[in-house]
């Protein structure tokens, strides 16, 4: 899902193309993507962009008297830009908006269609789709601790609730555990002063050090390359790989369609989390340390492991047959 760092960079790529632009027309491609009827799509039509605004992970598009034009790009939603009309999106395609400075393309990949697009009148029906988190970037440590300790949740809950914290989502949230040296399943309640101090501290870092990744890659061009596995992760998609700290196999929980990666080393003092599928199905026999889980790896690699290997003969001479 496009998180902050990503839709920061899509609207400042919006900003040079469409802003102070005519948008002469929204041609749905797949109804199913609006989500609103009053007013109605055509209203849209002929007015000018006055503003672009984030909105969570939402992006907003500002139109001339107060009418805004509201895109959430879900997980597999994507925003492509033409400079002229070309071919059509294909099955990917869910919405085409026709400025007079060229063409934006809103596409989804996969069969779940969750991406959406609102149009809504007025400064108050906008603010409806403010969830109200917090925005990091622009608090103070105090407002964050006062945030996530408001209720007890774990840290990846609290960093991916919109209603907490403004922006982030599943990537980025292991990407900035990572970073503070903290559990995922750590309740937001039992952070001592220190550990509270890191987490702001590796928010703000793993947000700011990753927009501006992301600037220098689209380098002036429209993003394309938008994802939530990039190359350069520390936790994030990184399943199986070495921490680039440790060296520790980065490991992870899967819950539903969600999965979180971190390393045991470097956030769990060894200890390995117990995922939901596999600790039930496993029960006693699940690893509970680094050291467990090499001794199990290390006991399938022996030989002495392989039922084949303990019965088959001694010598190469093939057994004799019994007689009858």
């Amino acid at each position: 899902m496009p998180e902050l760092p990503d839709v920061t960079v899509y609207l400042e790529a919006l900003e040079s193309r469409i802003r102070g632009a005519r948008l002469e027309a929204i041609r749905l491609l797949r109804p199913f993507v609006l989500r609103s009827v009053d007013p109605p799509i055509s209203a849209a039509a002929g007015r000018r962009v006055e503003a672009l605004h984030r909105l969570g992970k939402r992006i907003v598009i500002e139109l001339a008297h107060e009418l805004f034009v509201v895109l959430h790009l879900m997980i597999a939603g994507r925003l492509h830009w033409r400079e002229h009309a070309g071919r059509s999106p294909g099955k990917l395609g869910l919405v085409v908006f026709e400025f007079s400075t060229g063409t934006l393309v809103m596409t989804e990949a996969g069969s779940k269609r969750r991406a959406s697009l609102h149009l809504v009148q007025g400064a108050a029906a906008l603010a409806e789709f403010d969830r109200g988190g917090l925005e990091v970037l622009a608090c103070e440590l105090p407002q964050f601790r006062a945030a996530l300790s408001r209720e007890s949740h774990t840290l990846k809950r609290a960093l991916t609730d919109p209603r907490i914290l403004s922006g982030i989502g599943n990537a980025y949230a292991d990407e900035i555990l990572h970073r503070a040296r903290l559990s995922p399943v750590k309740l937001t309640r039992q952070l001592s002063a220190d550990e509270s101090r890191r987490l702001w501290d590796a928010t703000r870092e793993t947000l700011v050090d990753w927009t501006e990744r992301l600037r220098r890659e689209a380098a002036g061009r429209f993003p394309e390359g938008v994802t939530a596995f990039r190359e350069g992760m520390a936790a994030h998609g990184r399943y199986g790989k070495p921490c680039p700290v440790c060296a520790a196999p980065i490991q992870r929980i899967v819950h539903a369609e969600n999965e979180t990666n971190y390393c045991p080393r470097c956030q769990t003092g060894g200890k390995l989390l117990a995922d939901r599928a596999l600790s039930r199905l496993l029960r006693g026999d699940w690893p509970r340390t680094l050291e467990e889980l090499d001794e199990r790896r290390a006991a399938v690699r022996s030989p002495a492991a392989d039922p084949a290997a303990r019965t088959a003969p001694s010598s190469s001479r093939p057994p004799s047959r019994s007689r009858r």
